[in-house]
């Protein structure tokens, strides 16, 4: 058969080219909408992963288990808690924290034991995005006493004093500790204690209910270290919502020792640190070359170098050594 020639072939129609376009724009289109079954697991899967990391990094909420820090925060309160400040920055006096306590402190909450399958369940899954019940060593205080601070109790009016300062801690204080208590019972009876310097990376903590609260007057420091966050506001209920600031009474604290060296009470001046890193010895410089220096380097450079004279051709060589002509393969023949 003879093929066909050029000119007995049809054009491709116009129309029809840009139909076939528009079906498959059609139909590429329709492929990005995922049935509703398959798209909102994966919406709910998204919204999952997105609170956990909200909740390991960067805010948490926690409810309030017990009465230390009443009239501040009351039973049932829920407070949200900055996780990323103390990341960037040290604690500061009059900030209320959310720490994990020591194997020295006692728990506020007991935690059930005849728990079912199901509640478990239910408590990993809320505890993984924020909204679950304290743990028995999560608690909750203000900040007295910051690294290199000396924090004391009473002054001749029963207040508790920091580095020298007295406190009006009536702003938030609520049913102070007895005095006549024993200081020596270990129980956070008594509001007498120290005078006691807080040493680096530590932190001295105590509720605002100092009668109904266990803390750093009994049961020691709190470890940077082991800090969850800062709680900086209330919301919920609806009715208690307020922002957590720092009381005006630390204002007038002035720094403690700020190199955290222990505080000798009886002569009232911190003992001396040894430094451990050596001084630094000042290291030669390097002189710069005149431009006289460099004349003089260029001339011996100069005198150093030799004329040779091989074959007629004058090569110039460095230091003396003799440099072998170039010979053309070509030449003896």
């Amino acid at each position: 058969m003879n093929a066909p020639r050029p000119r007995d072939v049809a054009p491709p129609r116009r129309g029809a080219a840009v139909t076939v376009s528009r079906l498959r724009r059609i139909r590429s289109h329709r492929r990005r909408h995922l049935p509703l079954l398959v798209e909102l697991p994966l919406l709910l899967l998204v919204a999952f992963c997105a609170a956990v990391l909200l909740r390991s990094f960067v805010v948490q909420s926690f409810d309030i288990p017990s009465g230390s820090m009443e009239m501040t925060l009351q039973v049932g309160d829920r407070v949200v808690v900055n996780k990323l400040v103390y990341a960037l920055r040290e604690p500061q006096r009059g900030e209320v924290v959310v720490f994990k306590g020591t194997d020295r402190w006692a728990s506020e909450v007991r935690m059930p034991t005849d728990t079912t399958l199901l509640e478990d369940v239910g408590r990993v899954l809320g505890d993984l995005i924020g909204i679950a019940a304290p743990d028995e060593k999560d608690l909750i205080k203000r900040i007295i006493g910051i690294p290199g601070d000396t924090v004391s109790c009473c002054d001749d009016a029963g207040r508790v004093v920091v580095n020298g300062v007295s406190l009006d801690e009536s702003e938030y204080l609520y049913d102070d500790a007895a005095l006549e208590a024993d200081p020596a019972a270990n129980d956070c009876l008594s509001r007498r204690f120290g005078p006691v310097h807080v040493p680096p990376g530590h932190v001295f903590v105590m509720g605002d209910h100092r009668g109904d609260s266990k803390d750093s007057r009994c049961q020691g420091f709190v470890p940077v270290e082991n800090f969850i966050g800062r709680a900086i506001a209330v919301v919920w209920p609806e009715d208690h919502w307020r922002a957590l600031e720092i009381p005006a009474a630390f204002a007038a604290v002035p720094p403690g020792d700020a190199d955290g060296a222990p505080v000798d009470t009886a002569a009232g001046t911190p003992n001396p640190v040894v430094p451990l890193i050596p001084p630094l010895l000042p290291l030669p410089s390097r002189r710069r070359r005149g431009p006289e220096t460099r004349r003089i380097r260029r001339d011996v450079d100069e005198s150093r170098s030799v004329e040779v004279d091989s074959g007629g051709d004058r090569r110039r060589t460095r230091f003396g050594r003799r440099r072998q002509p170039h010979r053309s393969p070509c030449r003896g023949q």
